[in-house]
């Protein structure tokens, strides 16, 4: 490591991104906006009960939420490529704003019906679809190749902050006025990261003419698939994601049984929400040299927590393998993007983390559905080995992939991999200057 920069591990490079006026405007309204969507999640539950529903009618307005997403993800991908990225995410945000505004006026005014807050999850959600896609690829654009590690990590360190504050933010809102006045401070904060989109002034990106919408998700589809190493840890990730739900759905349940009950779960979901935290600034602070074999390691970690809640071990000590699961598990997070933003063309990348995000995310509603009857058929601890031998074979293996070691980072924090030349870095579209 004698050819790095002495201060790469330090506290200003750490935060370099931030120095970008481009990226400081895009991050400071999606905390914003994380802020808002962290304290909604709470909110929508209490919504569903403040107008009479059940606990049935609290899963179809997540279902119709998550299921719009899934289904249109894909085209959010093709979007996002086919247009500037700032205004795929700046009219998702408009569309966004508009129904939790909606709903709130509902809720406030007494006329929220089960249905209204159903076909707003289903709005809300495939808005969603497109923002998510069109904002890795814009991250890749304004800021500079070896700064995307971290650039991705104040992210979702932004996000895993927001999720541990704003519930308690949330439930005091709730008390005091109703879920309602949630939902109108969410729809501010999308009005405000709207308006930080509008104020980003880029170069305009060079969009090759696009073809049918088809053949243009056949195209990014190509791109995926071209690349083996890229396949092989999506099939890795996808096997955590079915393995991993059986922590959150058979946790609660030995917490009740054999650890002291819902304040016990309480810490252990406390350890993991810190983990987050820590994970992101462990991504903002270490950046090895091969990133994908590190991050994939980091994600075996998620299998702590389930090894743990098996025995089960003390709750000391189930809280700290919580808390490390959730640490690996974000800093494979940026390690991951960063890797892709560098190593898939700017022109298809919206497209290819569409179908990174649809097959690393699908099985896990399998999962849910299959926990609790294997755990029925065998046994909770059966079940929980069996997850998290699911989680760490398949991780591990990566390892072996040619083209994942292949992966590595440069003395100058660029990141190169399988059939890539070490070249100059260009960047693809640089930020109008001020």
């Amino acid at each position: 490591m004698g050819d790095r920069p002495k201060d790469r591990f330090g506290a200003r490079q750490a935060l370099a991104p931030l120095s970008l006026r481009p990226f400081r405007i895009l991050w400071t309204g999606n905390a914003i906006s994380a802020a808002g969507s962290s304290m909604t999640r709470i909110a929508l539950v209490f919504s569903v009960l403040e107008i009479g529903g059940s606990v049935t009618d609290i899963g179809l307005v997540m279902a119709g939420q998550v299921g719009a997403q899934v289904v249109f993800t894909l085209a959010g991908g093709v979007w996002a490529d086919r247009l500037r990225r700032q205004f795929v995410m700046l009219t998702a945000d408009v569309i966004r704003a508009a129904v939790q505004a909606v709903l709130a006026v509902l809720l406030l005014s007494g006329h929220a019906h089960v249905w209204h807050l159903v076909c707003g999850g289903v709005v809300f959600g495939s808005a969603q679809a497109f923002f998510g896609p069109a904002s890795s690829g814009l991250i890749a654009e304004i800021v500079p190749p070896e700064q995307l590690q971290r650039a991705n990590a104040l992210m979702t360190t932004c996000y895993s902050f927001f999720s541990v504050v704003s519930p308690a933010l949330a439930g005091v809102a709730i008390a005091l006025v109703g879920p309602g006045l949630v939902l109108a401070i969410d729809a501010v904060t999308f009005v405000v990261n709207a308006i930080s989109l509008a104020m980003l002034r880029l170069a305009p990106r060079t969009i090759p003419a696009p073809g049918s919408f088809w053949a243009d998700l056949r195209e990014g589809w190509t791109e995926m698939i071209s690349r083996k190493w890229l396949c092989l840890t999506l099939i890795a990730h996808m096997f955590q994601n079915l393995a991993v739900v059986a922590y959150f759905v058979l946790g609660p349940a030995i917490a009740d049984e054999s650890l002291g009950g819902a304040s016990s779960w309480g810490l252990i979901a406390a350890g993991y929400a810190a983990g987050a935290i820590v994970g992101g600034v462990v991504a903002l602070r270490l950046s090895p040299v091969r990133p994908l074999i590190a991050g994939n390691l980091a994600f075996a970690l998620t299998a702590l927590p389930l090894l743990a809640l098996a025995v089960p071990l003390p709750l000391w000590a189930i809280v700290v393998a919580a808390f490390i699961s959730n640490m690996g598990g974000m800093f494979l997070d940026a390690v991951w993007r960063a890797s892709l933003q560098q190593l898939i063309p700017g022109e298809v990348l919206s497209r290819v983390d569409s179908y990174d995000w649809m097959i690393s995310t699908v099985a896990a509603p399998v999962g849910l559905a299959l926990v609790g009857p294997l755990a029925t058929a065998t046994s909770k601890t059966s079940t929980l080995l069996g997850a998290a031998a699911m989680i760490v074979i398949p991780l591990s293996l990566t390892v072996l992939i040619p083209g994942v070691r292949a992966v590595r980072r440069l003395p100058d924090g660029r990141i190169v991999g399988p059939g890539k030349p070490v070249a100059a870095a260009v960047p693809e579209a640089q930020p109008v200057a001020d």
